[in-house]
């Protein structure tokens, strides 16, 4: 039975956050050997460096978004038997 809510995705600002660790993804912008940092070349340290930075913009966004409600307009009128139809 279809709804007439949203459910599931949702969108905030906070979302686009999460780009910023696929910058990684990008080799031609680090596909060099210098600058070296205690003689790791910049490759290594470069992907090192969006670790950290990829956990905290994930959590950053989590902890930003996770009170935001997911179900808009009306509720839910169907309980958890009425989901089993072919149950009977």
């Amino acid at each position: 039975m279809p709804s007439d809510h949203k459910t599931g995705l949702r969108w905030s600002n906070w979302n686009l956050l999460l780009l910023v660790p696929l910058l990684m993804l990008v080799t031609p912008w680090f596909n060099m050997d210098e600058p070296r940092v205690f003689g790791m070349p910049f490759f290594y340290w470069y992907q090192f460096l969006f670790v950290p930075l990829g956990v905290l913009c994930v959590g950053l966004v989590y902890l930003k978004t996770k009170d935001e409600p997911v179900v808009t307009g009306k509720p839910d009128k169907l309980g958890v038997d009425d989901l089993d139809e072919g149950a009977n």
